[in-house]
């Protein structure tokens, strides 16, 4: 079985967005807008922590999916393509993830 990427989820979700139709839960989302689809991602984030602190290692998985997912799907809502969001992660590359954390609290 060929390694499915999150690069690939993210094409499936522009191809379907691009196809438009009724029968595509993504086109649903985006169709209901930004918010719905942040709430979504909301609700999918509680989940997936749910399922970590309750050490269920199989709904975490599931629900870390649809947690990739619904993220996928809120940027797309905004025009926001993963590759900018892997650009932002590069450019913390090489810097501790608390001097990073520092530097934000500075900057504000």
């Amino acid at each position: 079985m060929p390694r499915f990427t999150i690069h690939d989820l993210a094409a499936t979700i522009d191809a379907r967005a691009a196809a438009g139709g009724e029968a595509s839960y993504t086109v649903k989302l985006l169709n209901r807008g930004a918010e719905h689809c942040a709430k979504k991602l909301g609700e999918e984030a509680v989940e997936t922590v749910i399922a970590a602190v309750e050490n269920d290692r199989d709904h975490l998985i599931a629900e870390s999916a649809d947690l990739l997912f619904h993220l996928l799907v809120l940027l797309k809502s905004r025009d926001v393509r993963f590759e900018e969001v892997e650009a932002a992660l590069a450019q913390r590359t090489g810097t501790s993830g608390l001097e990073e954390k520092a530097a934000r609290k500075r900057d504000t």
